[in-house]
């Protein structure tokens, strides 16, 4: 074992009962009319929002100004829906309908018509402008409006990051967001007490989520801006999180190692759960490849595990110690990580391990499907190692390491916790190919390939956001 635990077996039982509660067998009976009363925006604020997000024009909400009475009832925990009709198999489509029915259907926007971008500009834009115009009613629903996204974690961080403009922009409050799980592994609302599955008795269980999600506590996550700068002419296809930029702004504080070349492509995004790079990664950008090219073969969260399981024993992982193909061997060929520790403005470089096939950096405690690799650690050990229990708020990221498929699935069924290598308020990786021709890399369940040069180094470089994103908790 890489390192003692204080209870080993704590984080199995939990994730049990993340899936019981996932399948709505918890929670008291909800009134329906009751609840569409507490939730419901009323009609002349829904129809402004949607008015204002369909023209692209925060100005067209006007004209429902002066339908507005002085009299009208705020909701008590106003909702708006995201949801990703494409995801949770045929119940997308069937829960779409039952949420608009336990609302204003104007309330509920697909992501396929409505990018929560536009939401965030035009539709709290018009709420925020007839509040200026003297809209008591339009002023309130703005203050206590709550989000609730039904997808998996790549959706809830796409929401996320587009509320966060909001802070950018002084636009206060930030509404906060809740979560219905609909995707494969469901970490961030595992994480937050929705559960890891879509539940079974799934018509019930949205009354008590919307429910829960108006009335819930509000909780805090660190989120964590990505950098990367690669060799101009490499061709790099990143995921959507991965925007490219003009020019990116690295740490000067610490010289590379390698050579630098003259023009570079830059991008940047931001992940609230991981980021990894190695074997994970490949194996993920494969199955993410195999599942695009046969989508009949991923039709719900079931059979995407068990492909997934069956696709990794295809990738060579479980027999890298008996491979001679330099794409199989450890990072530290081709990698080399710094940190800054808490409370450091200074870089401190740390040794990769040699048996490291994948490295993660991991920000919540959920990892694979409600697994917890960085394991339940014991006072003494976290006091000889020079770490702190981890939490999704306390600025820090878990840095570990997996070696071969074997170790990585004794960590995954938590019989052992992953190489402890760091904990870091900041990460740098210098990558260099030599004989490697590609790098695989992923961040909150979005994988791509990085092509590597043998001459010039790519760089890599995360921070925390300044401003806190706002999860409700649905404990």
């Amino acid at each position: 074992m890489d390192s003692p635990s204080s209870t080993t077996r704590i984080g199995t039982r939990s994730s049990m009962i993340d899936s019981f509660r996932g399948c709505g067998l918890s929670g008291i009976r909800i009134d329906k009319e009751e609840l569409k009363r507490t939730v419901s925006i009323p009609e002349y604020l829904r129809t402004a929002m949607l008015d204002s997000i369909k023209q692209k024009e925060v100005a067209a909400c006007q004209r429902h100004s002066v339908l507005a009475e002085n009299d009208v009832d705020t909701p008590d925990a106003p909702l708006v829906v995201f949801i990703n009709s494409r995801s949770g198999g045929r119940y997308g489509p069937e829960l779409k309908l039952r949420l608009q029915q336990l609302m204003g259907p104007e309330q509920v926007f697909d992501l396929s018509d409505v990018k929560p971008t536009e939401f965030v500009e035009y539709g709290l834009g018009s709420l925020e402008k007839l509040g200026e115009l003297g809209d008591l009613c339009a002023k309130e629903t703005r203050e206590k409006l709550r989000v609730v996204v039904a997808g998996g974690d790549g959706t809830v961080g796409w929401v996320l990051g587009s509320l966060g403009e909001l802070n950018r922009q002084c636009r206060d409050p930030v509404p906060p967001v809740g979560v219905i799980p609909l995707g494969t592994g469901n970490d961030l609302a595992r994480s937050f007490g929705w559960g890891g599955s879509f539940p079974f008795a799934w018509k019930s269980a949205v009354k008590r989520t919307l429910h829960r999600a108006g009335a819930g506590p509000i909780c805090r996550l660190d989120s964590w801006h990505i950098t990367m700068q690669v060799p101009s002419g490499e061709v790099v296809d990143p995921p959507y999180s991965l925007k490219p930029v003009e020019e990116c702004s690295l740490d000067q504080g610490l010289a590379s190692e390698g050579e630098l070349p003259e023009k570079v492509n830059s991008y940047e995004g931001v992940f609230y759960n991981y980021f990894s790079i190695g074997m994970d990664a490949q194996v993920a950008y494969g199955f993410h490849h195999l599942r695009n090219e046969k989508p009949y073969l991923a039709q719900g969260p079931i059979s995407n595990k068990l492909i997934y399981s069956g696709y990794s024993c295809t990738q060579g992982w479980f027999l890298t110690p008996c491979m001679s193909d330099p794409s199989l061997r450890g990072l530290k060929n081709i990698l080399r990580l710094y940190v800054k520790k808490v409370n450091c403005s200074e870089w401190e470089p740390i040794p990769v391990p040699k048996s490291v096939r994948a490295i993660v950096a991991l920000n919540l405690h959920n990892y694979g499907s409600g697994r917890h690799p960085w394991g339940n650690l014991s006072p003494e050990y976290l006091e000889k190692k020079g770490f702190v229990e981890a939490h999704a708020d306390d600025g820090l990221l878990e840095i570990f390491g997996l070696k071969q498929g074997w170790h990585a699935s004794f960590v995954m069924v938590e019989l052992i916790s992953a190489k402890h290598i760091a904990q870091a308020a900041a990460v740098r990786l210098e990558i260099r190919g030599g004989e490697w021709s590609d790098a695989y890399m992923q961040m909150d369940g979005e994988p791509w390939k990085q092509p590597m040069s043998t001459d010039y180094s790519t760089l890599v470089e995360i921070k925390r956001v300044p401003h806190q994103s706002l999860m409700v908790s649905g404990e």
